[in-house]
């Protein structure tokens, strides 16, 4: 491919950042360190976007964009220049999730209750030596600022998704999806004065109505007929079958287009694997059912409604996912690793922004924006 033609596709690229992107530089400090090798804020923009998009390691980034005449500079200079940047590539992550809708229709919240979304990937470095890692990560919300990261080791079982692996205080409300369905995992919290939001795993959760007898969640669910409808009860788990801890379930029954598309989801997997699909589980399928200890003041809609943020940002994490599963995940320092999980999460939301776009392009292949 001529430079001709990764121009072209740099700026329909170009086309779906944000019309302020070159100000969100200014205002963030990513041009404070200024080096005659980045001579703007675009040449410093298409340098991370070959490490970040690609996955090549910071000496494969600086011998490509030497090649193609972008900057002629270090690995380090290259290293130092993404740590700066961490602010922008933050900030041009949210610009792009306010424009989607995500974050301007977030629930009410309780001034002493601070949201937090939690998840874990895999990166699998490239060769046949490459590390592999997983990455434990926190953002809040509505700034998405990342309070929390944490690398470990693919390896062992204190390396898995549980809300063990992130520290939390009196007042935070972490908020993860079925991997962190354990009560092990909410029960830490819990000692930390912090709240649990987490879509349950049925297979996994088990629930009580009192003390010596079991919650029967499927014979709840199942009174909940038509599409959207939402019910939520008081329940309690338990670590050790001694002490319990107070929590609600809140459910919402899908609506039929959902219903059918996870139960032939469920059959295709089924059918892939071999194995017969049990009852409970395409009963469960109907429904998005969340366990919480938040407080009563927040109503079973709206702890629906917090969850529904997360599914929606869920959507760029999976994209993220398959992104970070490959290229070069920089581990010298908290801060270098920071600022490449920032830009892999706008990497995601590009790519959701140009699927998008695709289905409405305008003839020229890219839009036009206001000098």
């Amino acid at each position: 491919m001529d430079n001709t033609t990764l121009n072209e596709d740099w700026n329909v690229l170009l086309s779906m950042f944000p019309s302020n992107w070159r100000q969100l530089a200014s205002d963030t400090n990513a041009m404070v360190r200024k080096l005659r090798s980045f001579p703007d804020e675009e040449s410093i923009l298409r340098v991370l976007f070959l490490h970040l998009a690609n996955g090549y390691s910071l000496r494969e980034t600086i011998t490509r964009a030497k090649l193609a005449g972008i900057a002629d500079v270090s690995d380090v200079a290259l290293l130092k220049r993404l740590q700066c940047s961490e602010s922008w590539l933050k900030e041009l992550s949210l610009c792009l999730l306010h424009e989607r809708g995500t974050l301007s229709q977030l629930p009410p919240q309780i001034e002493s209750v601070q949201m937090r979304l939690v998840d874990g990937t895999y990166v699998k470095e490239p060769g046949k030596t490459g590390s592999q890692w997983r990455i434990h990560y926190s953002l809040k919300l509505p700034d998405l600022q990342c309070d929390y990261f944490k690398l470990t080791e693919n390896e062992g079982e204190h390396t898995g998704e549980s809300f063990k692996q992130f520290p939390a205080q009196k007042g935070d409300c972490i908020i993860g999806d079925r991997g962190y369905s354990t009560v092990q995992g909410i029960a830490h919290l819990d000692k930390k004065g912090a709240y649990s939001l987490v879509r349950v795993n049925t297979s996994a959760l088990a629930l009580y109505s009192t003390a010596d007898k079991r919650f029967d969640l499927l014979k709840a669910v199942a009174n909940l007929k038509e599409e959207y409808c939402i019910r939520h009860w008081d329940v309690m788990v338990s670590e050790d079958g001694k002490h319990f801890i107070d929590g609600r379930v809140c459910v919402i029954r899908k609506s039929n287009i959902s219903v059918e598309q996870a139960i032939k989801k469920l059959k295709e997997k089924a059918n892939k694997n071999q194995r017969n699909i049990k009852p409970q589980t395409l009963e469960f399928a109907k429904y998005i059912i969340i366990f919480t200890t938040l407080p009563e003041n927040f109503s079973a809609n709206a702890v629906l409604e917090w969850y529904r943020v997360r599914w929606q940002i869920e959507l760029v994490f999976k994209r993220l996912k398959s992104l970070t599963g490959f290229g070069h995940l920089p581990k010298h320092d908290e801060r270098s690793s920071r600022a490449w999980l920032y830009g892999k999460l706008l990497v995601g939301l590009l790519v959701e922004k140009l699927i998008h776009c695709s289905s409405v392009i305008s003839p020229w292949g890219y839009y036009l924006q206001q000098k």
